[in-house]
């Protein structure tokens, strides 16, 4: 079930093999071995490219259900014998890596036995890996939408208009109107920043001039230096160009743009002994949420 996992993830045997330390021809006969017990093909090759079949996307679905359990137990079982060990998989949109690491580097000293994966993308990744249930826990701006989805509110996240310390703007009261002719350097379409300072945009009635689309912010930060544009980032992606005078924050009218940080997982999941030490540490221990699938005889917290 692992390696079926690992080559449905890849759609590949190869990559597959690479990741699970094997030979590509070992990959190639469990999986085949499998189908041979299932009793019905699980993967499919089209011309170069690798496919799977409806069954094998039934299999795929229980292999995940299957090793989650085993893996919860496991840990479970740990905690008990009081050997705390696992691991903990969390998927964070790219802006908030500049705060979930020290966070990370708390939880790691206090439980040195759960090992720990950090998955960084931007929001319409994050929501693709949060549909397939492939992390514990997902740290987004906003919650997700659409998707069965238990999500809470655990620090703020204020947006900044940044600018070149030298920009005409800088050190002075700014008017929405005065950045009608600014060309501005913006996180790519689907980005939670992104779509947080369009609609401000649209709320002034402002159509910005995009002047280019960068999918890091670190990148951002570079171009604005450069004096390529104005950009709306986090204030905490920013604080050290902000505190060392590489970038100033414009004194702009509704500005910053409260925003909060959100933890995430799927409706109805049961969390990992990792996943709520965790909340523990966002949270403080004792105030963390507790989550529905756990929440035996008392209310579940408010979102």
């Amino acid at each position: 079930m692992q390696i079926f996992q690992e080559v449905a993830r890849h759609l590949s045997y190869t990559r597959a093999a690479e990741s699970l330390n094997l030979t590509q021809p070992a990959v190639f006969t469990q999986v085949r071995q499998l189908e041979d017990q299932v009793g019905m093909a699980l993967i499919e090759r089209l011309g170069r490219r690798l496919f799977l079949t409806e069954a094998g996307e039934v299999v795929l679905r229980s292999a995940r259900d299957l090793l989650g359990e085993l893996e919860q137990m496991e840990m479970r079982l740990a905690d008990l014998s009081g050997m705390a060990r696992g691991r903990l998989r969390i998927g964070i949109v790219s802006t908030a890596k500049y705060d979930i690491p020290r966070r990370l580097g708390e939880f790691c000293r206090a439980h040195p036995g759960i090992d720990v994966s950090l998955t960084v993308g931007n929001r319409e990744e994050l929501l693709g890996r949060f549909a397939e249930n492939e992390d514990d826990l997902y740290i987004l701006g906003t919650p997700p939408e659409g998707l069965d989805a238990e999500s809470h509110r655990f620090a703020e996240n204020p947006l900044v208009m940044v600018a070149p310390p030298d920009h005409r703007l800088a050190g002075k009261p700014v008017q929405p109107t005065d950045l009608a002719t600014e060309a501005f350097v913006m996180r790519e379409q689907g980005s939670g920043t992104r779509i947080a300072a369009e609609r401000w945009f649209k709320q002034q009635g402002i159509e910005p001039l995009v002047r280019m689309e960068l999918g890091a912010n670190e990148a951002i930060k570079q171009a604005v230096m450069a004096g390529l544009g104005l950009s709306v980032l986090s204030r905490g992606s920013a604080l050290l160009e902000l505190e060392q005078g590489y970038l100033t924050e414009l004194a702009l009218e509704d500005f910053p743009l409260l925003r909060h940080w959100h933890v995430a997982w799927p409706q109805g999941k049961r969390l990992s002994v990792g996943a709520l030490a965790f909340l523990d540490i966002l949270f403080g221990k004792g105030c963390a949420p507790v989550p529905k699938a756990l929440a035996t005889g008392k209310a579940a917290s408010t979102r």
